[in-house]
């Protein structure tokens, strides 16, 4: 038996599994798949056809390896040191797994690298932390955005633009910048009339969540210093198993798809991410790529990611648990043992193992294969997000109201409080109240989402853990949680796309700080800020989210964010 499938514990729906991987037997469903079949998903060949690059996107991207270690080891020949990506969704996820796992690897193997770190939050204070604490004239900026024209990564660009030519003039701030993205968009031409250092085209064929093994990751790969031969040996290895002549009962990709799609379907549609420290950017990443391409059409399958584990009873007959093994890593809080006791409960349990950190370019093309072919299962097209754009037309009018009147939109709140204000909920209730009868509405099967729009730090990230542990506790419900407008790019569709099974709740917060977004890339002039920005898209989201018939909350804290947090918590009893 293969060692990918020794580890499934599925229990009843074993049976289910068998039966599917027979029919995809029957249907040559992945040898179909190889050959670009648009049928195995739709019957129209739309955003299906032209985005299937990825199935041997390893084996192309050897030949440039050689070329882009050459560029990184140019670069600190020159000085550089620091390099800071400026991107959103597939553009920055796989960069920042790059970043967050190989740092310490590479510095002991003495590896030219340089300190990557991604930006991928309009808060201004996120913008400004960045601002503060680089060298300009030792660091590389990469801007990152396959369309060539992402509202969030064209700020920071600006921005940083301005910023390099304020330090440095701006006969030398080019060379400070590269771009990735995709032949003939806007950013390819700007970036050739600032004259950037470098410009790394990507294959149009290949969408965001599936460009791990494009330039949008392999470039910022090379910079932190991953041995990129390394990995895309153990990618086109992954492939070559995935392959058009591999049976379907052996063939890793189209195992782990047809056990999403089918557990999905009999309801346990909850991904619950268990993942050690050292690689725990792996679920952020795969929460992407599965959020975005299975969650349409009244469909969907959640991921949860950062949830720590807990007894069997505290969970809802909707989950299934993947744990990811490292060798050489502890077994945190017996995460193993945890894992029975559910396994026992009747929780479906998958264990994959990687050998070391490198396995993660087959786990990277595992994934990819098994959510094209669990989007099979389900009936959807995997490669587009048909609600993505409606957040994106509410932030955009946000914002044309912002120009029109120099203000956003306002709401009256119909709860105060304890530093907050609470909007769509009963009249003069408390904020604590309001958060108790909202929750009151959930039923079996839902998740809450807590979608929060304010500056990413340490002290934030334990109080929004506090408060998911003390919801589980009390409602038995998955829980989420992004931080916008990352999260637009990544669980955004699945949001609006499923059968509305997310209660959401929106935490907003005053921003102590704001930074301007120049109108043009080396011109002072603003008419918006990254705050404006980012309440635009909070409340185009809001609006996106009532208008799609989703049960929402939103609480604004203030400035003390950490403190209206535990409020929320202590309440929840």
């Amino acid at each position: 038996m293969p060692e990918w499938r020794q580890w499934a514990a599925l229990g009843p729906y074993q049976t289910r599994v068998d039966a599917a991987l027979q029919g995809l037997a029957a249907q040559n469903v992945t040898a179909r798949i190889w050959a670009r079949d648009h049928t195995v998903w739709k019957p129209e060949p739309r955003d299906i056809t032209n985005r299937l690059g990825w199935l041997d996107l390893p084996l192309r991207m050897r030949g440039h390896v050689a070329e882009w270690q050459a560029f990184v080891e140019a670069l600190r020949a020159d000085g550089y040191a620091q390099a800071l990506l400026l991107g959103m969704g597939g553009s920055s996820l796989s960069p920042e797994l790059y970043a967050r796992v190989f740092e310490r690897r590479v510095a002991s193997e003495a590896r030219a690298c340089l300190n990557l770190e991604v930006l991928d939050s309009t808060d201004p204070g996120a913008v400004l932390a960045q601002a503060e604490r680089l060298d300009p004239a030792r660091t590389l900026f990469i801007v990152s955005t396959k369309s060539g024209g992402t509202v969030e990564t064209f700020s920071f660009f600006k921005y940083f633009y301005n910023w390099t030519v304020a330090a440095l003039g701006q006969e030398h701030a080019g060379e400070h910048f590269v771009a990735i993205t995709d032949p003939g968009s806007d950013l390819a031409k700007i970036a050739e009339r600032l004259r950037f250092r470098a410009i790394f085209l990507s294959e149009p064929t290949v969408g965001g969540r599936y460009s791990a093994f494009s330039p949008f990751g392999l470039v910022p790969a090379a910079l932190c210093g991953v041995d990129l031969a390394r990995l895309l040996e153990r990618a086109v290895a992954a492939m070559e198993e995935c392959g058009p002549q591999v049976p379907v009962q052996e063939n890793p990709g189209a195992w782990l798809g047809a056990v999403l799609g089918e557990l999905a379907k009999a309801g346990r549609d909850k991904v619950t991410f268990v993942v050690p420290p050292e690689i725990a950017s792996l679920s952020d990443w795969a929460e992407q790529l599965i959020a975005e391409s299975t969650g349409k059409e009244a469909r969907g399958i959640l991921p949860v990611v950062g949830e720590p584990l807990a007894a069997p009873e505290l969970y809802g007959e909707d989950r299934v648990f993947v744990h990811v093994r490292l060798a050489g890593s502890p077994d945190p809080a017996d995460q193993t043992g945890r894992l029975e006791a559910l396994n026992a409960a009747g929780h479906p349990v998958l264990h994959l193992a990687l050998r070391d950190v490198y396995d993660l370019g087959r786990q990277f093309y595992l994934w990819e294969m098994a959510t094209a072919v669990a989007g099979h299962c389900l009936g959807i097209n995997p490669f587009d997000q048909p609600n993505v754009e409606a957040a994106k037309v509410r932030a955009r009018e946000m914002m044309a109201a912002y120009a029109r009147s120099g203000a956003l939109p306002s709401e009256q709140p119909t709860a105060t409080g304890d530093g907050m204000a609470v909007y769509a909920s009963t009249a003069g209730q408390t904020p604590a109240d309001a958060l108790d009868d909202f929750l009151a509405r959930s039923r079996p099967g839902d998740y809450i989402a807590l979608q929060v729009y304010v500056q990413p730090t340490t002290p934030v990230d334990a109080a929004l853990l506090r408060l998911r542990v003390r919801l589980r506790e009390r409602y038995r419900l998955a829980t989420t949680v992004g931080y916008g407008p990352r999260f637009l790019h990544s669980t955004g569709q699945l949001h609006k796309g499923d059968a509305g099974r997310g209660l959401f709740i929106q935490l907003t917060t005053d921003d102590s700080q704001d930074a301007p977004i120049p109108d043009e890339a080396g011109s002072p002039a603003s008419s918006m800020t990254f705050g404006v920005l980012k309440a635009a898209q909070a409340l185009g989201d809001w609006k996106a989210l009532l208008d799609a018939g989703r049960r929402a909350i939103r609480f604004h804290l203030g400035q003390d964010v950490p403190g209206g947090l535990r409020y929320l918590t202590e309440r929840l009893v």
